[in-house]
């Protein structure tokens, strides 16, 4: 688990207890028809005209577009090369903020959204199609990995989306006792681990997870490089992170089940709860993973796991339901133009990793290891909210994402 926003990722157990409050028959309000809880990529391809497009559930579309920015500011540690141990003044504050509110918190609500759109796939498009999207999709992730970056999560979401197969059955309470008992398991895993190396007080220094770059590096050279790493780190983080990650798909799954992004105005005591007792879970836990991540030993790098994960878990719930409850009461407001970026997401994502490569890697504007954490945070902010104006106008023009509107066709053999 030593990438930051690579592979090394995974879903906590809820703290509010939502079996009573997910599983009962909740009243069905009348609301204005909305597409099915499928990812952008994942809809049939239909003819497209330019401008408004038909009306869609905002909600997972924003949480996307959030997740989105959040992730590449936790990206840019790995991009810049940088070590949160060691920053000082202004860097160990902006990496402290980082820690606190972003780190851990939005690649889980990326994993759940996954997780819900590929559970909504298997039950509304079939095994078929469910397989050939998955083939693309691990299709695409390689080729990201390979020639673009080291910490691709595509790649491992197409693998590991197969162990929902397994789940098709279960129903909301299975979901939920599947993910808390696979969530619990991995983060008792890590912590044991911490505390055996805590208490055999290794000296070893922190391991760092970042690539191994140096000055002068071509580009075909790079490129070998994860071409030997890519299967090895395809399996390992598949062994490594998969019950977790399954973990965190089951809870979207539930999501799916009960309506709760596509319908949220019916569940407003859930996301309550979940806004509620997910940040007061989530923040302090976010506190002491900011305070690990200022210690450069071994056991503190082990320890940061869990609790990345465990408390990211936590505030990637407490998100979901403040946004959740912003939607339900027309109060999105300037979160609106997240919902463009979330449905070019794929495009988005990949758009990134070319970027920021580009400006830090030795081939290019070799940066690696010269930033600290302000500025290449600083530039990720930047990066990722001027992608929301123009995947807007991206999408006006041609309704959909490009890497979207490939995996589509590849998908209902349209190519």
């Amino acid at each position: 688990m030593g990438k930051r926003g690579g592979r090394h990722f995974p879903a906590t157990r809820c703290p509010v207890n939502v079996w009573s409050i997910m599983v009962p028959a909740t009243r069905r309000a009348s609301l204005p028809a909305m597409t099915a809880p499928l990812p952008p990529d994942a809809a049939p391809p239909v003819p497209t005209a330019r401008g408004p497009v038909r009306e869609r559930a905002p909600l997972p579309d924003v949480l996307r577009g959030v997740a989105l920015l959040g992730i590449v500011l936790v990206n840019a540690q790995d991009f810049a090369g940088l070590r949160e141990w060691t920053q000082t003044g202004l860097d160990r504050a902006v990496q402290v903020l980082t820690d606190v509110l972003a780190n851990g918190r939005f690649i889980s609500i990326f994993a759940m959204l996954f997780g819900w759109g590929a559970a909504g796939l298997l039950q509304k498009q079939g095994l078929g199609v469910f397989l050939r999207r998955h083939l693309a999709l691990l299709a695409v992730g390689s080729l990201h990995f390979v020639l673009v970056w080291h910490g691709d999560i595509i790649s491992l979401y197409a693998v590991l989306a197969s162990l929902l197969l397994a789940t098709a059955r279960l129903t909301v309470r299975g979901l939920l006792t599947l993910a808390a008992v696979l969530g619990a398991w991995w983060l008792g895993l890590g912590l044991l681990e911490g505390f055996a190396a805590l208490a055999q007080g290794l000296e070893a220094g922190r391991f760092t997870g970042l690539p191994a770059l140096f000055a002068g590096q071509s580009y075909p050279q790079v490129v070998s490089g994860r071409v030997a790493e890519f299967l090895g780190d395809l399996i390992g983080g598949s062994l490594y992170n998969g019950a977790w990650l399954l973990a965190l798909f089951c809870v979207g799954a539930a999501a799916g089940r009960v309506g709760l992004l596509l319908r949220p105005h019916e569940h407003p005591r859930l996301l309550r709860g979940l806004a509620l007792w997910g940040l007061l879970t989530g923040l302090p836990l976010g506190i002491l993973l900011a305070w690990l991540n200022t210690r450069g030993d071994y056991a503190s790098g082990l320890l940061a796991i869990p609790v990345r994960m465990g408390g990211g878990l936590a505030s990637a719930l407490g998100y979901v339901g403040l946004i959740g409850l912003l939607t339900v009461r027309d109060r999105l407001g300037p979160l609106r133009a997240f919902a463009a970026g979330g449905r070019v997401a794929m495009s988005n994502y990949i758009s990134q990793s070319l970027i920021m490569t580009a400006i830090f890697y030795p081939y290019a504007g070799a940066q690696f290891g010269q930033w600290g954490a302000a500025a290449a945070v600083g530039l990720a902010l930047t990066v990722g909210l001027i992608q929301l104006p123009i995947s807007a106008w991206w999408l006006r023009r041609f309704g959909t994402g490009p890497l979207e509107w490939l995996v589509r066709r590849v998908v209902y053999w349209k190519v």
